[in-house]
């Protein structure tokens, strides 16, 4: 297993995901989204890896949801970054991490530009399950 950590730019939001790969071998699913595309995200998960959010200041952090309204975006409420994307089914909590949020100088593969807006809602659930952390855990 390969570890990445980061966060938001202040710190209220930290970040550690458990990769069954090299990072170098991912390529970050950079969304074609207005919101996405406008705060620079590039997404990167692993079906059988984990992903562990801590939110320092539940106050500071903020969740906004977009587009089919299906997930819902996790944001620093103070410094503004975009740490990840969340979707609870019934199956449990899925999630990504968005590359800015991961510690500078971890190095991925080249981003590569995704057109989800383009799913309905159940296939981009669908497509979440597939590729998404299935093992996410949030905590305060």
């Amino acid at each position: 297993m390969y570890k990445v950590s980061g966060g938001c730019h202040c710190g209220n939001l930290l970040v550690e995901a458990q990769l069954t790969r090299n990072p170098e071998s991912y390529n970050p699913r950079a969304c074609d989204c207005d919101f996405c595309r406008k705060h620079g995200a590039a997404y990167v998960s692993d079906p059988q890896g984990s992903l562990s959010i801590v939110i320092r200041d539940e106050q500071r952090a903020t969740r906004y949801r977009q587009g089919s309204g299906t997930a819902e975006l996790l944001l620093c409420r103070d410094c503004g970054v975009v740490v990840g994307a969340l979707y609870q089914g019934e199956e449990g909590l899925h999630g990504v991490v968005n590359l800015q949020a991961i510690e500078a100088g971890t190095r991925f593969g080249a981003p590569q530009p995704v057109s989800p807006r383009m799913l309905s809602a159940p296939e981009k659930v669908r497509r979440w399950r597939e590729i998404w952390f299935p093992n996410v855990s949030v905590r305060s």
